[in-house]
């Protein structure tokens, strides 16, 4: 077991009249120095006055460290979203599966990670994030 590590990742926002929280426990094996590979686990709720949606999924992890602090990283997340607009008249609710395929690049120091990654499947329409790059902090243990 002592070349497993457990972490993840939290965010939250609070910022009139919008919430949003989400939550990443994550376990990834470490081969060697250079390659670790994991799965996890994510789940986040949104609300605002006319929005509200939460999702839960999964995801699967490589990272590549070929020159220390410098890490390359792909995740594979699926995500079950379902999502609730309120609308003057026109109340909307839909649930579907979602995909996303990061690759990113971070900073390692000690336990935490930090850096930007890419969704390369990024939808406007379907994606639970605001856009397709988006910055992380990553901590294992």
């Amino acid at each position: 077991m002592e070349d497993v590590r457990f972490g993840g990742s939290l965010g939250l926002n609070v910022n009139n009249g919008y919430f949003s929280g989400y939550i990443a426990p994550k376990a990834i094996y470490d081969f060697n120095s250079y390659v670790s590979a994991g799965a996890g686990l994510l789940g986040s709720y949104n609300k605002t006055s006319r929005y509200s949606s939460y999702t839960t999924g999964g995801s699967l992890i490589g990272l590549l460290r070929p020159l220390n602090p410098l890490q390359l990283s792909a995740e594979f997340e699926e995500h079950y979203v379902s999502r609730n607009f309120e609308l003057d008249g026109a109340n909307k609710s839909d649930s579907y599966w979602y995909p996303g395929l990061f690759l990113g690049l971070g900073y390692v120091t000690g336990p935490v990670s930090i850096g930007v990654r890419y969704d390369v499947l990024h939808n406007d329409e379907k994606s639970i994030y605001a856009n397709a790059l988006m910055p992380f902090i990553t901590v294992y243990f």
